[in-house]
């Protein structure tokens, strides 16, 4: 079968590896793609967003089967547009991809069937959100309402922060039409999960869960980024926890979509806060995370292709979907002065990598033959092993192979899941 990728990050990087090792791949096209996905794809520059392109695209080289990954493209409905011109699809169709596409209406979708979740309140007026501002608990989230490139969450510590962050989101406009409208939303507290599930809209299998370190520096400090480094499985998701969550959240999750006459088939991803009061849902996501992807598919042992397609089909099954009892982690290495300034181009020195080893690119592009520097993240150095331990030592010894100029890693990716495993 010829596979059409959309989206050109580490992530889609990650699944195209993936998708290689079945059987049945054939020809594989990202679109765009970029620098180090060439060595695995075929790369056509076309933008995940310019949605004729890609059906255009895929009708001229009767691509047998497509994979939608990024938000932007499947909240655009380009899943819609694929399967109208006979394509058969992995992910949401638009009326599904809503989920991540209003933060008001998976908040709204969660208060209406009882799915555990922050308390919050939702502003289409600046000087409202203002005036219910002045006596709100500090920290309190001020999220806005659509795509926001993963920053359009905001940890508010004071009323003066939340009136700017306010003003920026809905009458500066930082987000755009994202920030028309907004959520004011209570802080939890307690360990994060990230759980990415495969669903064909009745059945839901949740992949290997995964710990993201979104700060860009050690410690937990710094400015969020789109996610320096994760590590799978999460410690803090125990099987006692994962029960509760099938029973409360994920299966309740996919019969309210369906209840809403959304039905959702793809990769639905929940962003979980374990509480004292049991975990909640701070997010959905319509699709795989990054760089959540770059560990949970390498634990994969199944058939990722077949996956896809049962999914799509609507005859997904538990016994499709089987993980090594391994651990991996992934370090992202960045163009220092990200996620602000930074500089681009710079030559990229890849070693060879071992049989539980992998490079992800993500922001690089092929010049003249040689693969450079051209994003804030660069790439992923991703190792798995028996254990956590060994897995986090061998991405590191894996990234400090890698050189360009500028380069910069934060060292203690996987520190509080170990710390975690070793209080248990």
């Amino acid at each position: 079968m010829d596979i059409l990728v959309v989206g050109g990050g580490g992530r889609e990087h990650a699944v195209i590896k993936a998708l290689k090792k079945s059987t049945r791949a054939g020809k594989i096209y990202a679109l765009p793609g970029n620098g180090g996905i060439a060595a695995d794809a075929e790369c056509v520059p076309v933008k995940a967003t310019d949605i004729a392109g890609i059906v255009e695209f895929a009708r001229s080289r009767r691509v047998d089967f497509a994979v939608v990954t990024p938000d932007d493209p499947l909240v655009l409905g380009c899943v819609d547009a694929l399967e109208a011109a006979g394509v058969p699809c992995f992910g949401p169709n638009k009326d599904a991809a809503i989920i991540e596409g209003s933060k008001v209406f998976s908040k709204n979708l969660m208060k209406k069937y009882s799915i555990p979740t922050a308390a919050s309140e939702t502003f289409t007026d600046p000087a409202a959100a203002v005036e219910y501002l002045r006596t709100a608990s500090y920290p309190t989230v001020i999220k806005a309402d659509g795509l926001a490139l993963g920053k359009g969450a905001v940890i508010v510590n004071s009323f003066d922060e939340a009136r700017r962050t306010v003003q920026e989101m809905m009458v500066d406009k930082v987000f755009g039409a994202s920030g028309e409208r907004i959520l004011v939303e209570e802080f939890l507290t307690g360990p994060e999960v990230s759980v990415l599930s495969f669903t064909d809209g009745r059945t839901v299998v949740p992949m290997v869960s995964s710990m993201d370190h979104k700060r860009a520096k050690d410690g937990d400090e710094g400015l969020n980024t789109g996610g320096m480094g994760t590590v799978a499985p999460n410690p803090y998701y125990t099987p006692e926890i994962a029960d509760v969550c099938m029973e409360k959240i994920f299966l309740p999750t996919i019969r309210a979509m369906n209840a809403e006459g959304r039905t959702f088939k793809g990769c639905l991803y929940f962003g979980l806060m374990l509480t004292k009061d049991g975990p909640k849902v701070i997010e959905y996501n319509c699709r795989f995370g990054d760089p959540e992807t770059q560990v949970v598919l390498p634990l994969l042992r199944s058939d990722l292709l077949e996956i896809m397609l049962a999914v799509r089909g609507g005859c997904l099954n538990a016994d499709m979907v089987r993980f090594s009892s391994g651990a991996a982690c992934c370090v992202v290495l960045a163009s220092d002065g990200y996620p602000k300034k930074y500089a681009t181009g710079y030559p990229i020195t890849l070693p060879a990598v071992g049989a539980h080893e992998d490079i992800y690119i993500a922001g690089a592009k092929l010049e003249g033959g040689q693969l450079v520097t051209s994003g804030g993240r660069v790439l992923g150095a991703v190792a798995t092993a028996d254990t956590l331990k060994e897995a986090i030592s061998r991405a590191y010894a894996l990234a400090d192979k890698i050189h360009f100029e500028n380069a910069y890693m934060r060292r203690d990716i996987g520190t509080r899941a170990l710390k975690a495993l070793n209080a248990n």
